[in-house]
């Protein structure tokens, strides 16, 4: 079977709405490579969108999943209950950032996730609004698109969304808005638009994905647990794409002093299988009655067995100091072309989270050419890149941390000279 045969197939039996990147198909992988179904090798800086950190097929992860299926596949843990949550709601009740007594849900998908952290939120505090941030992405269902601050593609033709849903700026260095902006803008909001006595939740990414890997300020952080404080507010952080050691620590939020309430995470959390969770305040976790909260397939036996081999890969590997030793290298590699390559307009991130924005030199305009024509060659060389932000003017890299010394020198020998093109 080649690529184009599976392509024509594809397009007859699929909806044009499922877009797809690339034109070749995945045969086999291993850590941070796959093969397509004609032979040829990839490296892959894409990782699923975040979601392979521990690398595709980890000894681990594949071991840990075949001993549960020899247990069994499904009960529904609504129904049949079985260790592996609850010794997973433990572990993860340890590790995040969040003092005192903390719970854990989980769900199958990053959206899921979301929706259930707003629902949570909202039946703890009998309030309905919620605020996100422009350059947000929070998934594909209603709620997650009515969170999402970005319409194209997401939003088109999908309305009307739900309401009592707020947007305020995101800072960027770029865009010309500070922490100050924001928070100023969120007082403004709380003046104009909505009495902040009904607001359920405020959710952020500290790292935006979709939005450009832009990190949130400490200052922001500090802002908004002031304004939730003041307005018993619940503070969401939207981990789904930053967890489990991407930006050099467990989840983003330890790069700040204060805490949120509630987590989402999904994405590296099982290994590339789909498990999603909501982390937080036990009293604030305990607001839905029985049956408020669940899923045919949440806490799904194999992913959550991937997930634990997960959580002893990052630990036994370490691989938040990984994250922190390879994004220096890109880090480095992608500042000494700054001077050759002046449409590079910033380099950016948190530890293995880290982005390239380009803007056309004369004018100072986002350059999406610059980037499609980079993903393009890099692509040719065999170096599989992802593009986010507002304009579609930034290559995010989201290698696994388990890639190989070797292989990442020839994968940034590849970036550079797509970059320089």
């Amino acid at each position: 079977m080649t690529n184009e045969e599976l392509k024509q197939r594809r397009l007859a039996a699929a909806p044009r709405g499922v877009g797809v990147m690339c034109d070749f198909h995945a045969e086999r992988a291993e850590n941070a490579r796959l093969w397509d179904v004609e032979g040829r090798e990839y490296i892959d800086f894409a990782a699923g969108i975040a979601v392979l950190n521990t690398g595709h097929r980890h000894p681990r992860v594949i071991d840990a999943v075949r001993r549960q299926l020899d247990r069994f596949t499904h009960t529904a843990y609504q129904i049949v209950p079985y260790e592996g949550p609850i010794a997973l709601a433990e572990r993860l009740n340890a590790l995040v950032p969040i003092s005192g007594d903390t719970k854990t849900a989980f769900f199958t998908t990053g959206a899921e996730a979301v929706e259930n952290a707003v629902k949570i939120a909202r039946a703890h505090t009998g309030r309905s609004a919620v605020v996100a941030f422009g350059g947000a992405f929070h998934g594909r269902t209603l709620m997650g698109l009515a969170l999402t601050g970005k319409v194209a593609p997401y939003k088109l033709g999908f309305g009307p969304f739900p309401t009592d849903v707020y947007h305020v700026p995101f800072p960027a260095n770029l865009q010309d808005v500070s922490a100050q902006d924001t928070l100023d803008a969120l007082n403004q909001l709380f003046k104009t638009d909505v009495d902040p006595q009904r607001v359920a939740a405020i959710i952020i990414e500290p790292v935006q994905g979709e939005g450009g890997f832009n990190p949130a300020p400490t200052e922001l952080m500090r802002g908004l647990r002031k304004l939730c404080d003041l307005y018993g507010i619940v503070l969401i952080a939207d981990e789904i794409q930053t967890g489990f050691a991407r930006t050099g620590k467990t989840f983003a939020m330890e790069y700040h002093d204060v805490e949120p309430d509630l987590m989402t995470m999904a994405k590296s959390l099982a290994g590339g299988f789909p498990l999603s969770a909501v982390s937080g305040r036990a009293a604030i976790m305990d607001a839905p009655g029985p049956g408020g909260l669940g899923g045919t397939y949440a806490g799904h036996p194999l992913a959550v067995a991937a997930a634990h081999a997960v959580l002893d890969v990052i630990a036994d590997e370490k691989l938040c100091e990984r994250a922190q030793a390879l994004g220096q290298r890109v880090s480095t590699r992608l500042e000494a072309l700054k001077p050759t390559v002046p449409a590079i307009a910033e380099v950016r991130g948190l530890g293995s989270m880290i982005a390239i924005e380009f803007r056309d030199p004369a004018s100072g305009q986002p350059d999406a050419a610059k980037v499609q024509a980079v993903l393009k060659s890099a692509l040719e060389q065999g170096l599989l890149l992802l593009s986010c932000g507002m304009y579609g003017n930034v290559i995010r890299l989201l290698y696994p941390l388990t890639i190989e010394d070797e292989l990442f020198g020839r994968a940034l020998d590849i970036l550079a000279r797509a970059i320089e093109g």
